[in-house]
């Protein structure tokens, strides 16, 4: 298998990671759901992106814990 394929399935992993993960993540994050017609501004949007990234960062720390 090339580098690049193997690259390539990696990325693909970590999506897949990402997705499975979302769940758990999105609970953990806590951010309410947007009213309809209600638009975020970018540092909202900004805010609500590190929220779930570190949500994400505490989900999959848990998974690996509990695989342990």
């Amino acid at each position: 298998m090339s580098s690049d394929a193997a690259s390539a399935e990696r990325q693909q992993q970590k999506v897949n990671e990402f997705l499975r993960l979302m769940p758990l993540t999105i609970e953990l994050a806590g951010l309410p759901h947007s009213e309809p017609g209600k638009y975020y501004s970018d540092s909202q949007m900004e805010a609500r992106a590190l929220a779930i990234r570190t949500a994400y960062r505490v989900a999959r720390q848990i998974v690996l814990e509990a695989a342990k």
